[in-house]
């Protein structure tokens, strides 16, 4: 295992993009490397094949502050990086986030285009590598070479899927640097390549397995299809339920292959995200981070406090106090639910092992530090729940999903990063099931969510927190799939997919009522440097 996530330490860019204006997709060499010097054994071919997987992490992971998660998740329902005394405003930007005000300047919504559009650029550079690849001298049979070619074209569908979601309307673009200024295409027409994409090579890639960890499977595969076709409705025009099961059931049947030799729901709630990870039964699609391997998983910056917060956890790493969760997702779950105390912290902190309470640093300097479910100023004694100015040190819960363990533990801060896992293909299934049946919940359906939703509850407590065909409305699938996959990067499709996003109202939001919104404007500086980009309507 360690050896497979390794290859991304030694993974390097062979062809670095520049990206100047809007599609400057020009080959920049920042050494001597170049595909007529390098690919001369399959190790360096798979060097450049993962390249587009470690730049993806900069975007889709929780890891760095203008990407596809970063965007998403605070435009939804759940989290927020609020103002704190002095820290966390930021010029605004995560403010007009939170209140769906954002504009078609907006500096980190430039970077996370750069970042995404720079990732297809790496697939479609890869993709010319290998399709011109002389296989005698790098040690391949063709067969491999079309596999590899088949897990790239994979690899850009799901980029093109993630640039869609946010954007909608925008080129295709299947040749580095060609067109120089690519028109821009409907988002149907983004969905149908995206679909053809997919539908062309899913079934080529090899099961999923331990030799596949952060890599594209089979199972990856499937799963990502279930998500378009969950979708379609939304981002093509046309409900393609049955095609949403059926990828769900590809993955649930196990016809994916599996992390573990047979593909199943973990039963430990944290399971999916402890430092051994890579071992639940339940995890298709991930990154494959690694302290030892010299890259781990830093959700740190985004998720935890200031440096004292590591006493509290016996870590090494701190974070900037930025993302906390808004009171009323805090507010969603049952005091009895598992999930709301083994994936957040909150109320008094302490030295980890010990009755010592944890000092605040800033607004509580010298005083306890003591996490409460509202962001406000004086938020200890205070009544309300506060707004986006308004934060301390202590506001709001806190992420505690993933788990690095101790530094002392021999899997610190090995935790991968799980893109896809079984949870959600019961959820698609279900979901679709229900909207098939005009939103009521067939017995099936049911059945799919309360195998999921049972782990998070006691025995005693089960016999009264099953779901029946009654109480899971649709509007009850939608907060069991907040609170479900809270912090997973999900949640602003999910809003969008339910018509919830502009409609409905939450902490510190009231609505607007502009559909123009569930999608973001495409950067201005894009539009003006290319003239055949159509901006999005509203914008």
């Amino acid at each position: 295992m360690k050896n497979i996530k390794r290859i991304y330490s030694i993974a390097i860019a062979l062809l670095v993009l520049g990206f100047a204006g809007c599609m400057d997709l020009s080959e920049t060499f920042y050494s001597e490397l170049s595909k007529d010097n390098f690919y001369n054994n399959k190790l360096e071919v798979m060097q450049g094949v993962l390249r587009p997987f470690t730049h993806m992490q900069a975007w889709l992971a929780p890891t760095g502050q203008s990407g596809y998660y970063y965007h998403g998740e605070s435009a939804a329902d759940q989290i927020a990086w609020p103002q704190k005394g002095r820290h966390g405003y930021d010029g605004g930007d995560h403010i007009r986030l939170h209140y769906h005000t954002w504009t078609a300047n907006e500096p980190r919504m430039r970077s996370a285009w750069g970042l995404m559009w720079g990732g297809v650029g790496y697939v479609n550079s890869i993709l010319e590598d290998v399709e011109g690849l002389d296989i005698e001298r790098a040690g391949m049979t063709e067969d491999e070479r079309q596999a590899i070619i088949a897990e790239v074209k994979v690899m850009r569908a799901y980029h093109y899927m993630r640039i869609m979601d946010m954007w909608g309307n925008v080129p295709i673009i299947t040749t580095v640097g060609e067109p120089l200024n690519p028109p821009t295409s409907s988002r149907a027409e983004v969905f149908e390549f995206v679909k053809s994409e997919l539908e062309a090579n899913v079934e080529l890639l090899e099961p999923l397995s331990q030799e596949l960890v952060g890599r594209v499977s089979k199972a990856a595969g499937y799963a990502m299809l279930s998500e378009l076709y969950l979708n379609a409705e939304k981002w093509s025009g046309t409900a393609m339920w049955d095609q949403s099961i059926a990828y769900a059931d590809k993955v649930i049947n196990g016809e994916g292959g599996s992390l573990t030799g047979a593909i199943g729901l973990d039963p430990d709630i944290n399971g999916p995200f402890r430092n051994d990870n890579q071992n639940s039964p339940e995890n298709i699609f991930q990154f494959a981070f690694s302290r030892q391997g010299g890259f781990s998983f830093g959700w740190g910056g985004f998720f935890m406090g200031y440096s004292n917060m590591s006493e509290a956890l016996d870590v090494t790493y701190s974070g900037w106090n930025a993302f906390v969760v808004i009171p009323s997702a805090f507010d969603a779950y049952q005091e009895n639910d598992m999930r709301k105390s083994e994936w957040f912290l909150f109320g008094p902190q302490y030295k980890y092992g010990t009755t010592d309470p944890v000092i605040g640093t800033e607004e509580w300097d010298g005083q306890p530090l003591v996490y409460v479910n509202t962001i406000r100023r004086n938020s200890e004694g205070a009544t309300g729940e506060g707004s986006m100015t308004e934060g301390e040190e202590n506001s709001g819960a806190r992420f505690n999903k993933y788990k690095s363990g101790t530094k002392d533990d021999l899997n610190y801060q090995e935790n991968d990063y799980i893109i896809y896992r079984l949870t959600e293909l019961y959820f698609n299934k279900a979901e679709a099931l229900m909207r098939k049946n005009g939103g009521q919940a067939t017995p099936e359906a049911v059945a799919l969510i309360n195998e999921s939703k049972k782990r998070a509850f006691s025995e005693e407590d089960w016999a009264t927190e099953a779901y029946t065909t009654s109480t899971l409305t649709l509007d009850e699938l939608l907060a069991e799939r907040g609170r479900e996959f809270i912090f997973e990067g999900k949640r602003r499709t999910d809003l969008i997919r339910f018509g919830a996003f502009t409609s409905d109202s939450w902490w510190d939001h009231e609505p607007s009522g502009d559909s123009n919104l569930e999608l973001f404007p495409i950067p201005e500086i894009q539009t003006n440097s290319n003239p055949n980009l159509v901006q999005n309507p509203g914008y």
